[in-house]
């Protein structure tokens, strides 16, 4: 039996963080080299986290293709050999929760990779664009890149650099198999959540630059989960499949992160808001000594689509009240933030 064969026999149980140190010794850089090993790791990975006991004959419905009784078998092996995998914190299981929601997604793009989606990316380049646009995180929490040319310019005017990355990635991406790309992102994705960052909230708390903004590492985490989950989204529209938004506490989350960013846009001299999400918090938005000029309350779903750019001010549903040009400044600025 060679080397290969004998990390093919441990896959399934990397998939479900099981493996013995010297086993990890022996997977991973084997991964680092073997693009079918990745890719077949990364398949039973995806499958590993949308299974939390389920029958076998389940199994292969789950993970796509291939042989369905030797990928039982590995899963079964793998489930009995476990040892509880450590919890991501707070900060990051939005993010854990819309990489599993497109792995969820994966097995409906077979065939369909050239669908057009949003701006002019099809359904592979959405993909190689998310796996450009974690990079920069995964870079400064000492992640490997894994498409060549990746870098940090800390004088670079962000968005243009922003841009030319993603085409770049999308031009290597488009030289490999969508499957070779999904195997790059869900490797990458594995990666940033396996860090120390994702499960301690002490070490995130420490800022980090990236898109030309300063924040926590925790929120830069919240950004990933956000842009994930729009990605989806914009993937499930263009197939037609209904992807549901994140749980509840997650979306929370992610509308309290965009409000707090939206807030340092408007700043302190804006006419006051009183904005709200339903079913939720209210903040005053602009000015806080002077009286509130509006009232604005919006579904928290259509809030984070208008930051996510997918709404258009003056189209998104709202109940609102009062002034309406400082309504409206608010809805132009909180649609100013998309760079999704």
């Amino acid at each position: 039996m060679t080397d290969h064969d004998d990390v093919r026999d441990l896959l399934a149980a990397w998939a479900f963080g099981a493996l013995e140190p010297a086993e990890e010794h022996t997977v991973r850089p084997h991964l680092a080299t073997c693009e079918s090993c990745t890719a077949e790791a990364e398949r039973l990975r995806t499958t590993a986290r949308l299974l939390d006991g389920p029958p076998a004959e389940s199994v292969g419905a789950a993970g796509g293709g291939g042989a369905t009784s030797s990928l039982d078998a590995l899963l079964a092996r793998a489930r009995r050999t476990r040892s509880a995998p450590a919890p991501v914190a707070r900060h990051a299981a939005p993010y854990a929760a819309a990489v599993a929601a497109l792995g969820a997604l994966l097995p409906e793009l077979a065939g369909r990779w050239s669908t057009p989606v949003v701006h002019d990316w099809d359904v592979h380049a959405t993909l190689a664009h998310l796996l450009a646009a974690d990079e920069h995180l995964a870079l400064r929490l000492g992640v490997g890149a894994r498409v060549p040319g990746a870098r940090i310019d800390e004088d670079a005017e962000w968005a243009g650099a922003w841009e030319r990355r993603t085409a770049e990635v999308i031009a290597h991406e488009y030289g490999r198999t969508p499957e070779e790309t999904v195997a790059a992102w869900s490797a990458q994705a594995a990666d940033l959540l396996a860090t120390p960052y994702a499960r301690d909230p002490e070490l995130a708390a420490g800022t980090t630059l990236l898109m030309g903004i300063r924040l926590p590492v925790t929120e830069h985490f919240l950004v990933r989960g956000f842009e994930a989950w729009i990605h989806t989204d914009d993937i499930g529209r263009a197939l037609g499949i209904t992807v549901p938004p994140p749980p509840e506490e997650h979306l929370g989350q992610l509308v309290r992160l965009a409000v707090r960013i939206l807030g340092g846009a408007l700043g302190p001299g804006a006419p006051p808001v009183l904005f709200a999400v339903r079913g939720g918090d209210e903040w005053v938005l602009g000015s806080q000594s002077d009286p509130v000029a509006a009232e604005l309350t919006l579904d928290p779903v259509d809030f984070c689509l208008l930051v996510g750019g997918r709404y258009a001010p003056d189209a998104v549903p709202r109940n609102a009240t009062g002034d309406a040009t400082a309504v409206r400044n608010v809805l132009e600025a909180a649609a100013s933030l998309s760079w999704l």
